[in-house]
């Protein structure tokens, strides 16, 4: 799987999460890597898709409850749309 791919899960499955995960509504970072196949869980490439989604700003980043917590960028929802293909 492609780096490309991964960040095409990872952004269709915040936007899936009930409820989905845009701005104020968050999750883990390390649940990003859930749904992935077991070897790229936490695998290079998929530690460098995502810093490169937080490059494009299309994730936000907060640390709660001792945790880094992500969510989609509101202001990026375009730019996101565009980025699936959706749109």
């Amino acid at each position: 799987m492609e780096k490309r791919a991964i960040q095409e899960k990872i952004l269709r499955k915040l936007m899936a999460m009930k409820p989905p995960k845009w701005g104020n509504s968050h999750t883990e970072e390390r649940n990003l890597a859930r749904g992935l196949p077991s070897h790229l869980a936490g695998a290079k490439v998929t530690k460098e898709a995502i810093k490169e989604l937080h490059k494009l700003g299309f994730l936000l980043s907060k640390r709660s409850t001792g945790e880094i917590h992500v969510s989609l960028n509101p202001e990026k929802m375009k730019e996101i749309f565009e980025f699936l293909g959706l749109k």
